[in-house]
């Protein structure tokens, strides 16, 4: 496996009252902040440890770059910047070193290091790869971004059933696409309720 894989993390700066707004509403600011940061952990450690690619956190705000204490790992970070998830997952993929870019969130309990080789692997023989959520989002996407790079997220409605819909359409019509497994994306207290029931977050 080639060594210039890019797996892109986007994180927030983990605030009270900040991260996991929607969940917060529901089970309240301080527990919804504190499975973000245990999120942060449990998720990007076992990622970050492995050597098959090189992970990057992408932060926000952009002032939280320098703020080491932050992060539970060592990996080279970038700012996400301004404008909508789209534009900043766009400007992710055209400032990446060369080589296949995988981007996930971190409030995805499920995600393992299996998951992330699985979409590198799938990029050796399609242009796109989609970690589908249960909610019509996506856990993950990657591109090869070769032979060109095109900007697949623009017009796409966020944080809504359209998600996944709204980017594949923008896939040039010759693109092949793999799919991963689907996982789920904890963003309100019924989703946080259940899995906590299956042990799957705490």
């Amino acid at each position: 496996m080639a060594i210039n894989e890019h797996l892109v993390a986007m994180v927030k700066s983990p605030r009270i009252g900040r991260v996991k707004t929607r969940l917060g509403r529901d089970i309240g600011h301080v527990w919804a902040w504190g499975f973000y940061r245990r999120m942060l952990r449990t998720v990007l450690r076992p990622l970050a440890r492995d050597r098959r690619w090189t992970t990057w956190l992408v932060v926000s705000p952009d002032g939280a770059l320098l703020q080491g204490r932050l992060w539970p790992v060592r990996t080279p970070r970038l700012t996400q910047g301004y404008g909508d998830l789209g534009d900043r997952m766009g400007r992710v993929m055209a400032v990446m070193p060369p080589g296949p870019v995988v981007i996930i969130g971190t409030d995805i309990p499920g995600i393992r290091t299996r998951h992330i080789d699985q979409a590198f692997r799938a990029l050796g023989t399609h242009d796109a790869v989609f970690g589908p959520a249960n909610d019509g989002g996506y856990w993950l996407v990657g591109l090869k971004r070769r032979p060109a790079l095109k900007n697949i997220f623009a017009r796409v409605r966020w944080s809504s059933e359209h998600t996944l819909a709204d980017t594949r359409a923008n896939l040039p019509a010759h693109w092949r696409v793999a799919e991963l497994e689907v996982l789920t994306d904890v963003d309100d207290g019924a989703t946080y309720a259940a899995l906590k029931q299956k042990r799957a977050v705490v």
